[in-house]
């Protein structure tokens, strides 16, 4: 998915940390294309390791009001993410922040109740950012709602245009709704940006073993990404 701050790890270096950076475009309506070699998000692979495209539309107010439409590939032939979001950002002091509601959708999978959402809380303080994203409603009526992740990251200019992102993330799921210890995992990223050029290494459970090798296995991705004032 993509926290438009991050352009989905498409872009990622971000994922999930502050919607509200649309308002710094020039004009209050903007479009975004993007590519990347291996859509992952929270540290797992959306796309079965395979190439994404996405693009989207958004609206920012000089309010720090925002709003927008997301959708991308995820692999498996016609099968797609459609996200919705609406949100509202700002900064206090030193202090930043970052309040939204997102709905994540996958229209062709009606056989299966995929279709969730989040809301998200980000705080930053200089190049930090916390962010938390309780899942707040489910498609699946048998399924609890309790999942929650959380993040930790950071960016840093190594030099000018040129940008070092880390994160760590967990993601506890709720075993009520049949998950087990063992489906809740950490993960971290490093990163580097340059322009519209982002450059990734993603690794999920660090500690744990993977006998078959390759579900958390790490994972390299190039991704692009462009706006365009509409």
């Amino acid at each position: 998915m993509k926290k438009l701050s991050q352009v989905m790890v498409c872009a990622a270096a971000v994922a999930t940390t502050g919607m509200s950076s649309v308002a710094l475009a020039e004009s209050p309506l903007t479009s975004n294309v993007g590519m990347t070699s291996n859509y992952i998000w929270r540290g797992q692979t959306q796309a079965n390791d395979e190439s994404a495209m996405s693009g989207g539309i958004d609206y920012a107010h000089d309010s720090g009001l925002y709003a927008g439409i997301w959708v991308s590939s995820i692999g498996g032939g016609n099968q797609y993410e459609q996200d919705l979001y609406v949100g509202f950002g700002g900064e206090a002091g030193p202090l930043s922040y970052d309040v939204s509601y997102v709905q994540y959708m996958y229209p062709v999978t009606d056989a299966v109740e995929l279709d969730f959402a989040e809301v998200i809380v980000s705080l930053g303080y200089g190049p930090a950012t916390l962010t938390i994203a309780p899942t707040v409603s489910k498609e699946d009526s048998t399924a609890q709602e309790d999942d929650m992740y959380m993040s930790l990251s950071a960016e840093f200019e190594v030099k000018k245009d040129l940008t070092l992102g880390v994160l760590y993330g967990v993601y506890d799921f709720d075993e009520a709704a049949g998950a087990t210890a063992t489906d809740d995992y950490n993960h971290y990223q490093i990163s580097l940006s340059k322009g519209d050029f982002v450059f990734a290494y993603d690794v999920k459970d660090p500690d744990d073993a993977d006998p078959a090798g390759t579900a958390d296995a790490p994972r390299v991705s190039v991704s692009w990404s462009k706006s365009f004032d509409l």
